[in-house]
């Protein structure tokens, strides 16, 4: 039996990026935990079939396409969980996309729009879903940084690691605005997790996989579904006296500090 403190029954959750990846998974725990979820992506069929997966667990799951670098569709997606289902307890900011790049070559635009889907759009994820748990005087968001937030990747990763740095330290600014009115506010860094598009880039270039295993004290990349536990934790009462933590999900990369690359050294992969 698990522990009571671990549940989400009687909650609502809403999980972008729900369609594929960590974002799925993020979702389909939480319906595991008990809680009824909306799930919000680009892509809309992907998260209509992570709704039926969390119907069959017999929790409520209402699928709807959000684009996180729009303003205008993210406050959509809450007038739609307002009207579904009239509540939020838990946000999971998961969805966001980014360019590789190195730094001389890279438009400023391109930077721009990195910002605009991994940064303002959580803030504004995040906005939304704030002033909703204030009014109930509770909730937790979970937004998605990066290891790469915290210490440099190299290999083109400069627009992504600058604003993975700004999610974090935005989760410890709204942890601190909003602690003393019922709401957490916490971020988890994830290192190298297997994906769709992490799988086309090993196969692309395969010793670019050496380099990140060399980084990670586990010799070994995540799986999506390691992200159900740090998550369900989070979001529970389990977690009711953290927050403003970035927690690191990354196999002890950052423990070691040697997963970061520069040009010219001899792990460096374009």
């Amino acid at each position: 039996m698990s522990h009571p403190l671990f549940s989400l029954a009687g909650k609502v959750a809403l999980v972008s990026g729900a369609a594929s990846g960590m974002g799925r998974q993020m979702a389909i725990g939480f319906a595991e935990a008990g809680a009824d979820v909306l799930l919000a992506d680009i892509n809309l069929p992907g998260a209509e079939a992570t709704a039926n997966d969390i119907g069959k667990l017999g929790r409520r799951a209402v699928a709807v396409k959000c684009d996180v670098s729009n303003v205008d569709q993210i406050r959509e997606t809450f007038r739609k969980l307002d009207s579904e289902f009239g509540r939020i307890d838990v946000l999971g900011n998961v969805a966001g996309e980014a360019t590789m790049k190195i730094p001389e070559e890279m438009p400023v635009e391109e930077v721009q729009q990195v910002f605009q889907n991994l940064v303002f759009g959580r803030f504004v994820m995040c906005q939304e879903g704030g002033r909703r748990m204030l009014k109930q005087s509770k909730g937790s968001i979970i937004n998605f940084g990066s290891v790469s937030g915290w210490s440099s990747l190299g290999r083109g990763q400069t627009a992504y690691g600058m604003a993975m740095a700004a999610v974090i330290h935005l989760t410890k600014e709204l942890a601190t605005q909003w602690a003393a009115r019922g709401v957490r506010v916490n971020c988890i860094m994830p290192a190298q997790v297997w994906n769709d598009g992490l799988r086309a880039r090993v196969e692309e270039t395969p010793e670019v996989l050496d380099t990140f295993i060399g980084g990670i004290p586990m010799n070994r990349l995540g799986e999506p579904e390691e992200i159900k536990g740090p998550a369900i934790f989070l979001a529970s009462d389990a977690a009711s006296f953290v927050t403003g933590m970035a927690l690191p999900m990354d196999g002890g990369n950052l423990a070691l500090n040697a997963g970061g690359t520069y040009p010219g050294s001899p792990r460096a992969i374009g």
